[in-house]
């Protein structure tokens, strides 16, 4: 390993789209909006994504596919990406977790975490 591995801070918020949903139908929709901020010394690169999507039912979906949103966007240090996505399940509840796979100039790959997050229906209040 050398000095210059690169860190990949991630954060992501959820919010549930109460629009788009359909309860009676167990459909449930969430937006996510994901912040990638690269506190290394090199840029590096988002080459690829790999989610594991669990519904309240412990039912596993894992998503792969290049880039996010149609990019793979290079981080110069100390630069941020944020991009925002969805997601569908069939229960009120669930989680996200996963990996982006990085390249960094030097030509290392990694792959950055991606820390789990609440996929969740807001309490109604009556």
């Amino acid at each position: 390993m050398n000095d210059h591995d690169p860190s990949i801070d991630i954060q992501a918020v959820s919010r549930y789209l109460a629009d788009q949903s359909d309860p009676d139908d167990h459909r449930y929709v969430f937006a996510y909006t994901v912040r990638l901020q690269n506190r290394g010394s090199q840029a590096a690169q988002l080459i690829s994504r790999h989610w594991v999507i669990t519904d309240g039912n412990g039912k596993v979906e894992e998503v792969r596919g290049d880039g996010v949103v149609g990019k793979q966007p290079v981080l110069e240090p100390g630069e941020s990406f944020e991009y925002s996505s969805g997601a569908v399940l069939e229960t009120a509840v669930g989680s996200m977790h996963g990996s982006y796979h990085m390249q960094a100039e030097d030509g290392t790959a990694f792959d950055a975490a991606i820390p789990t997050f609440t996929l969740s229906v807001p309490r109604m209040l009556n």
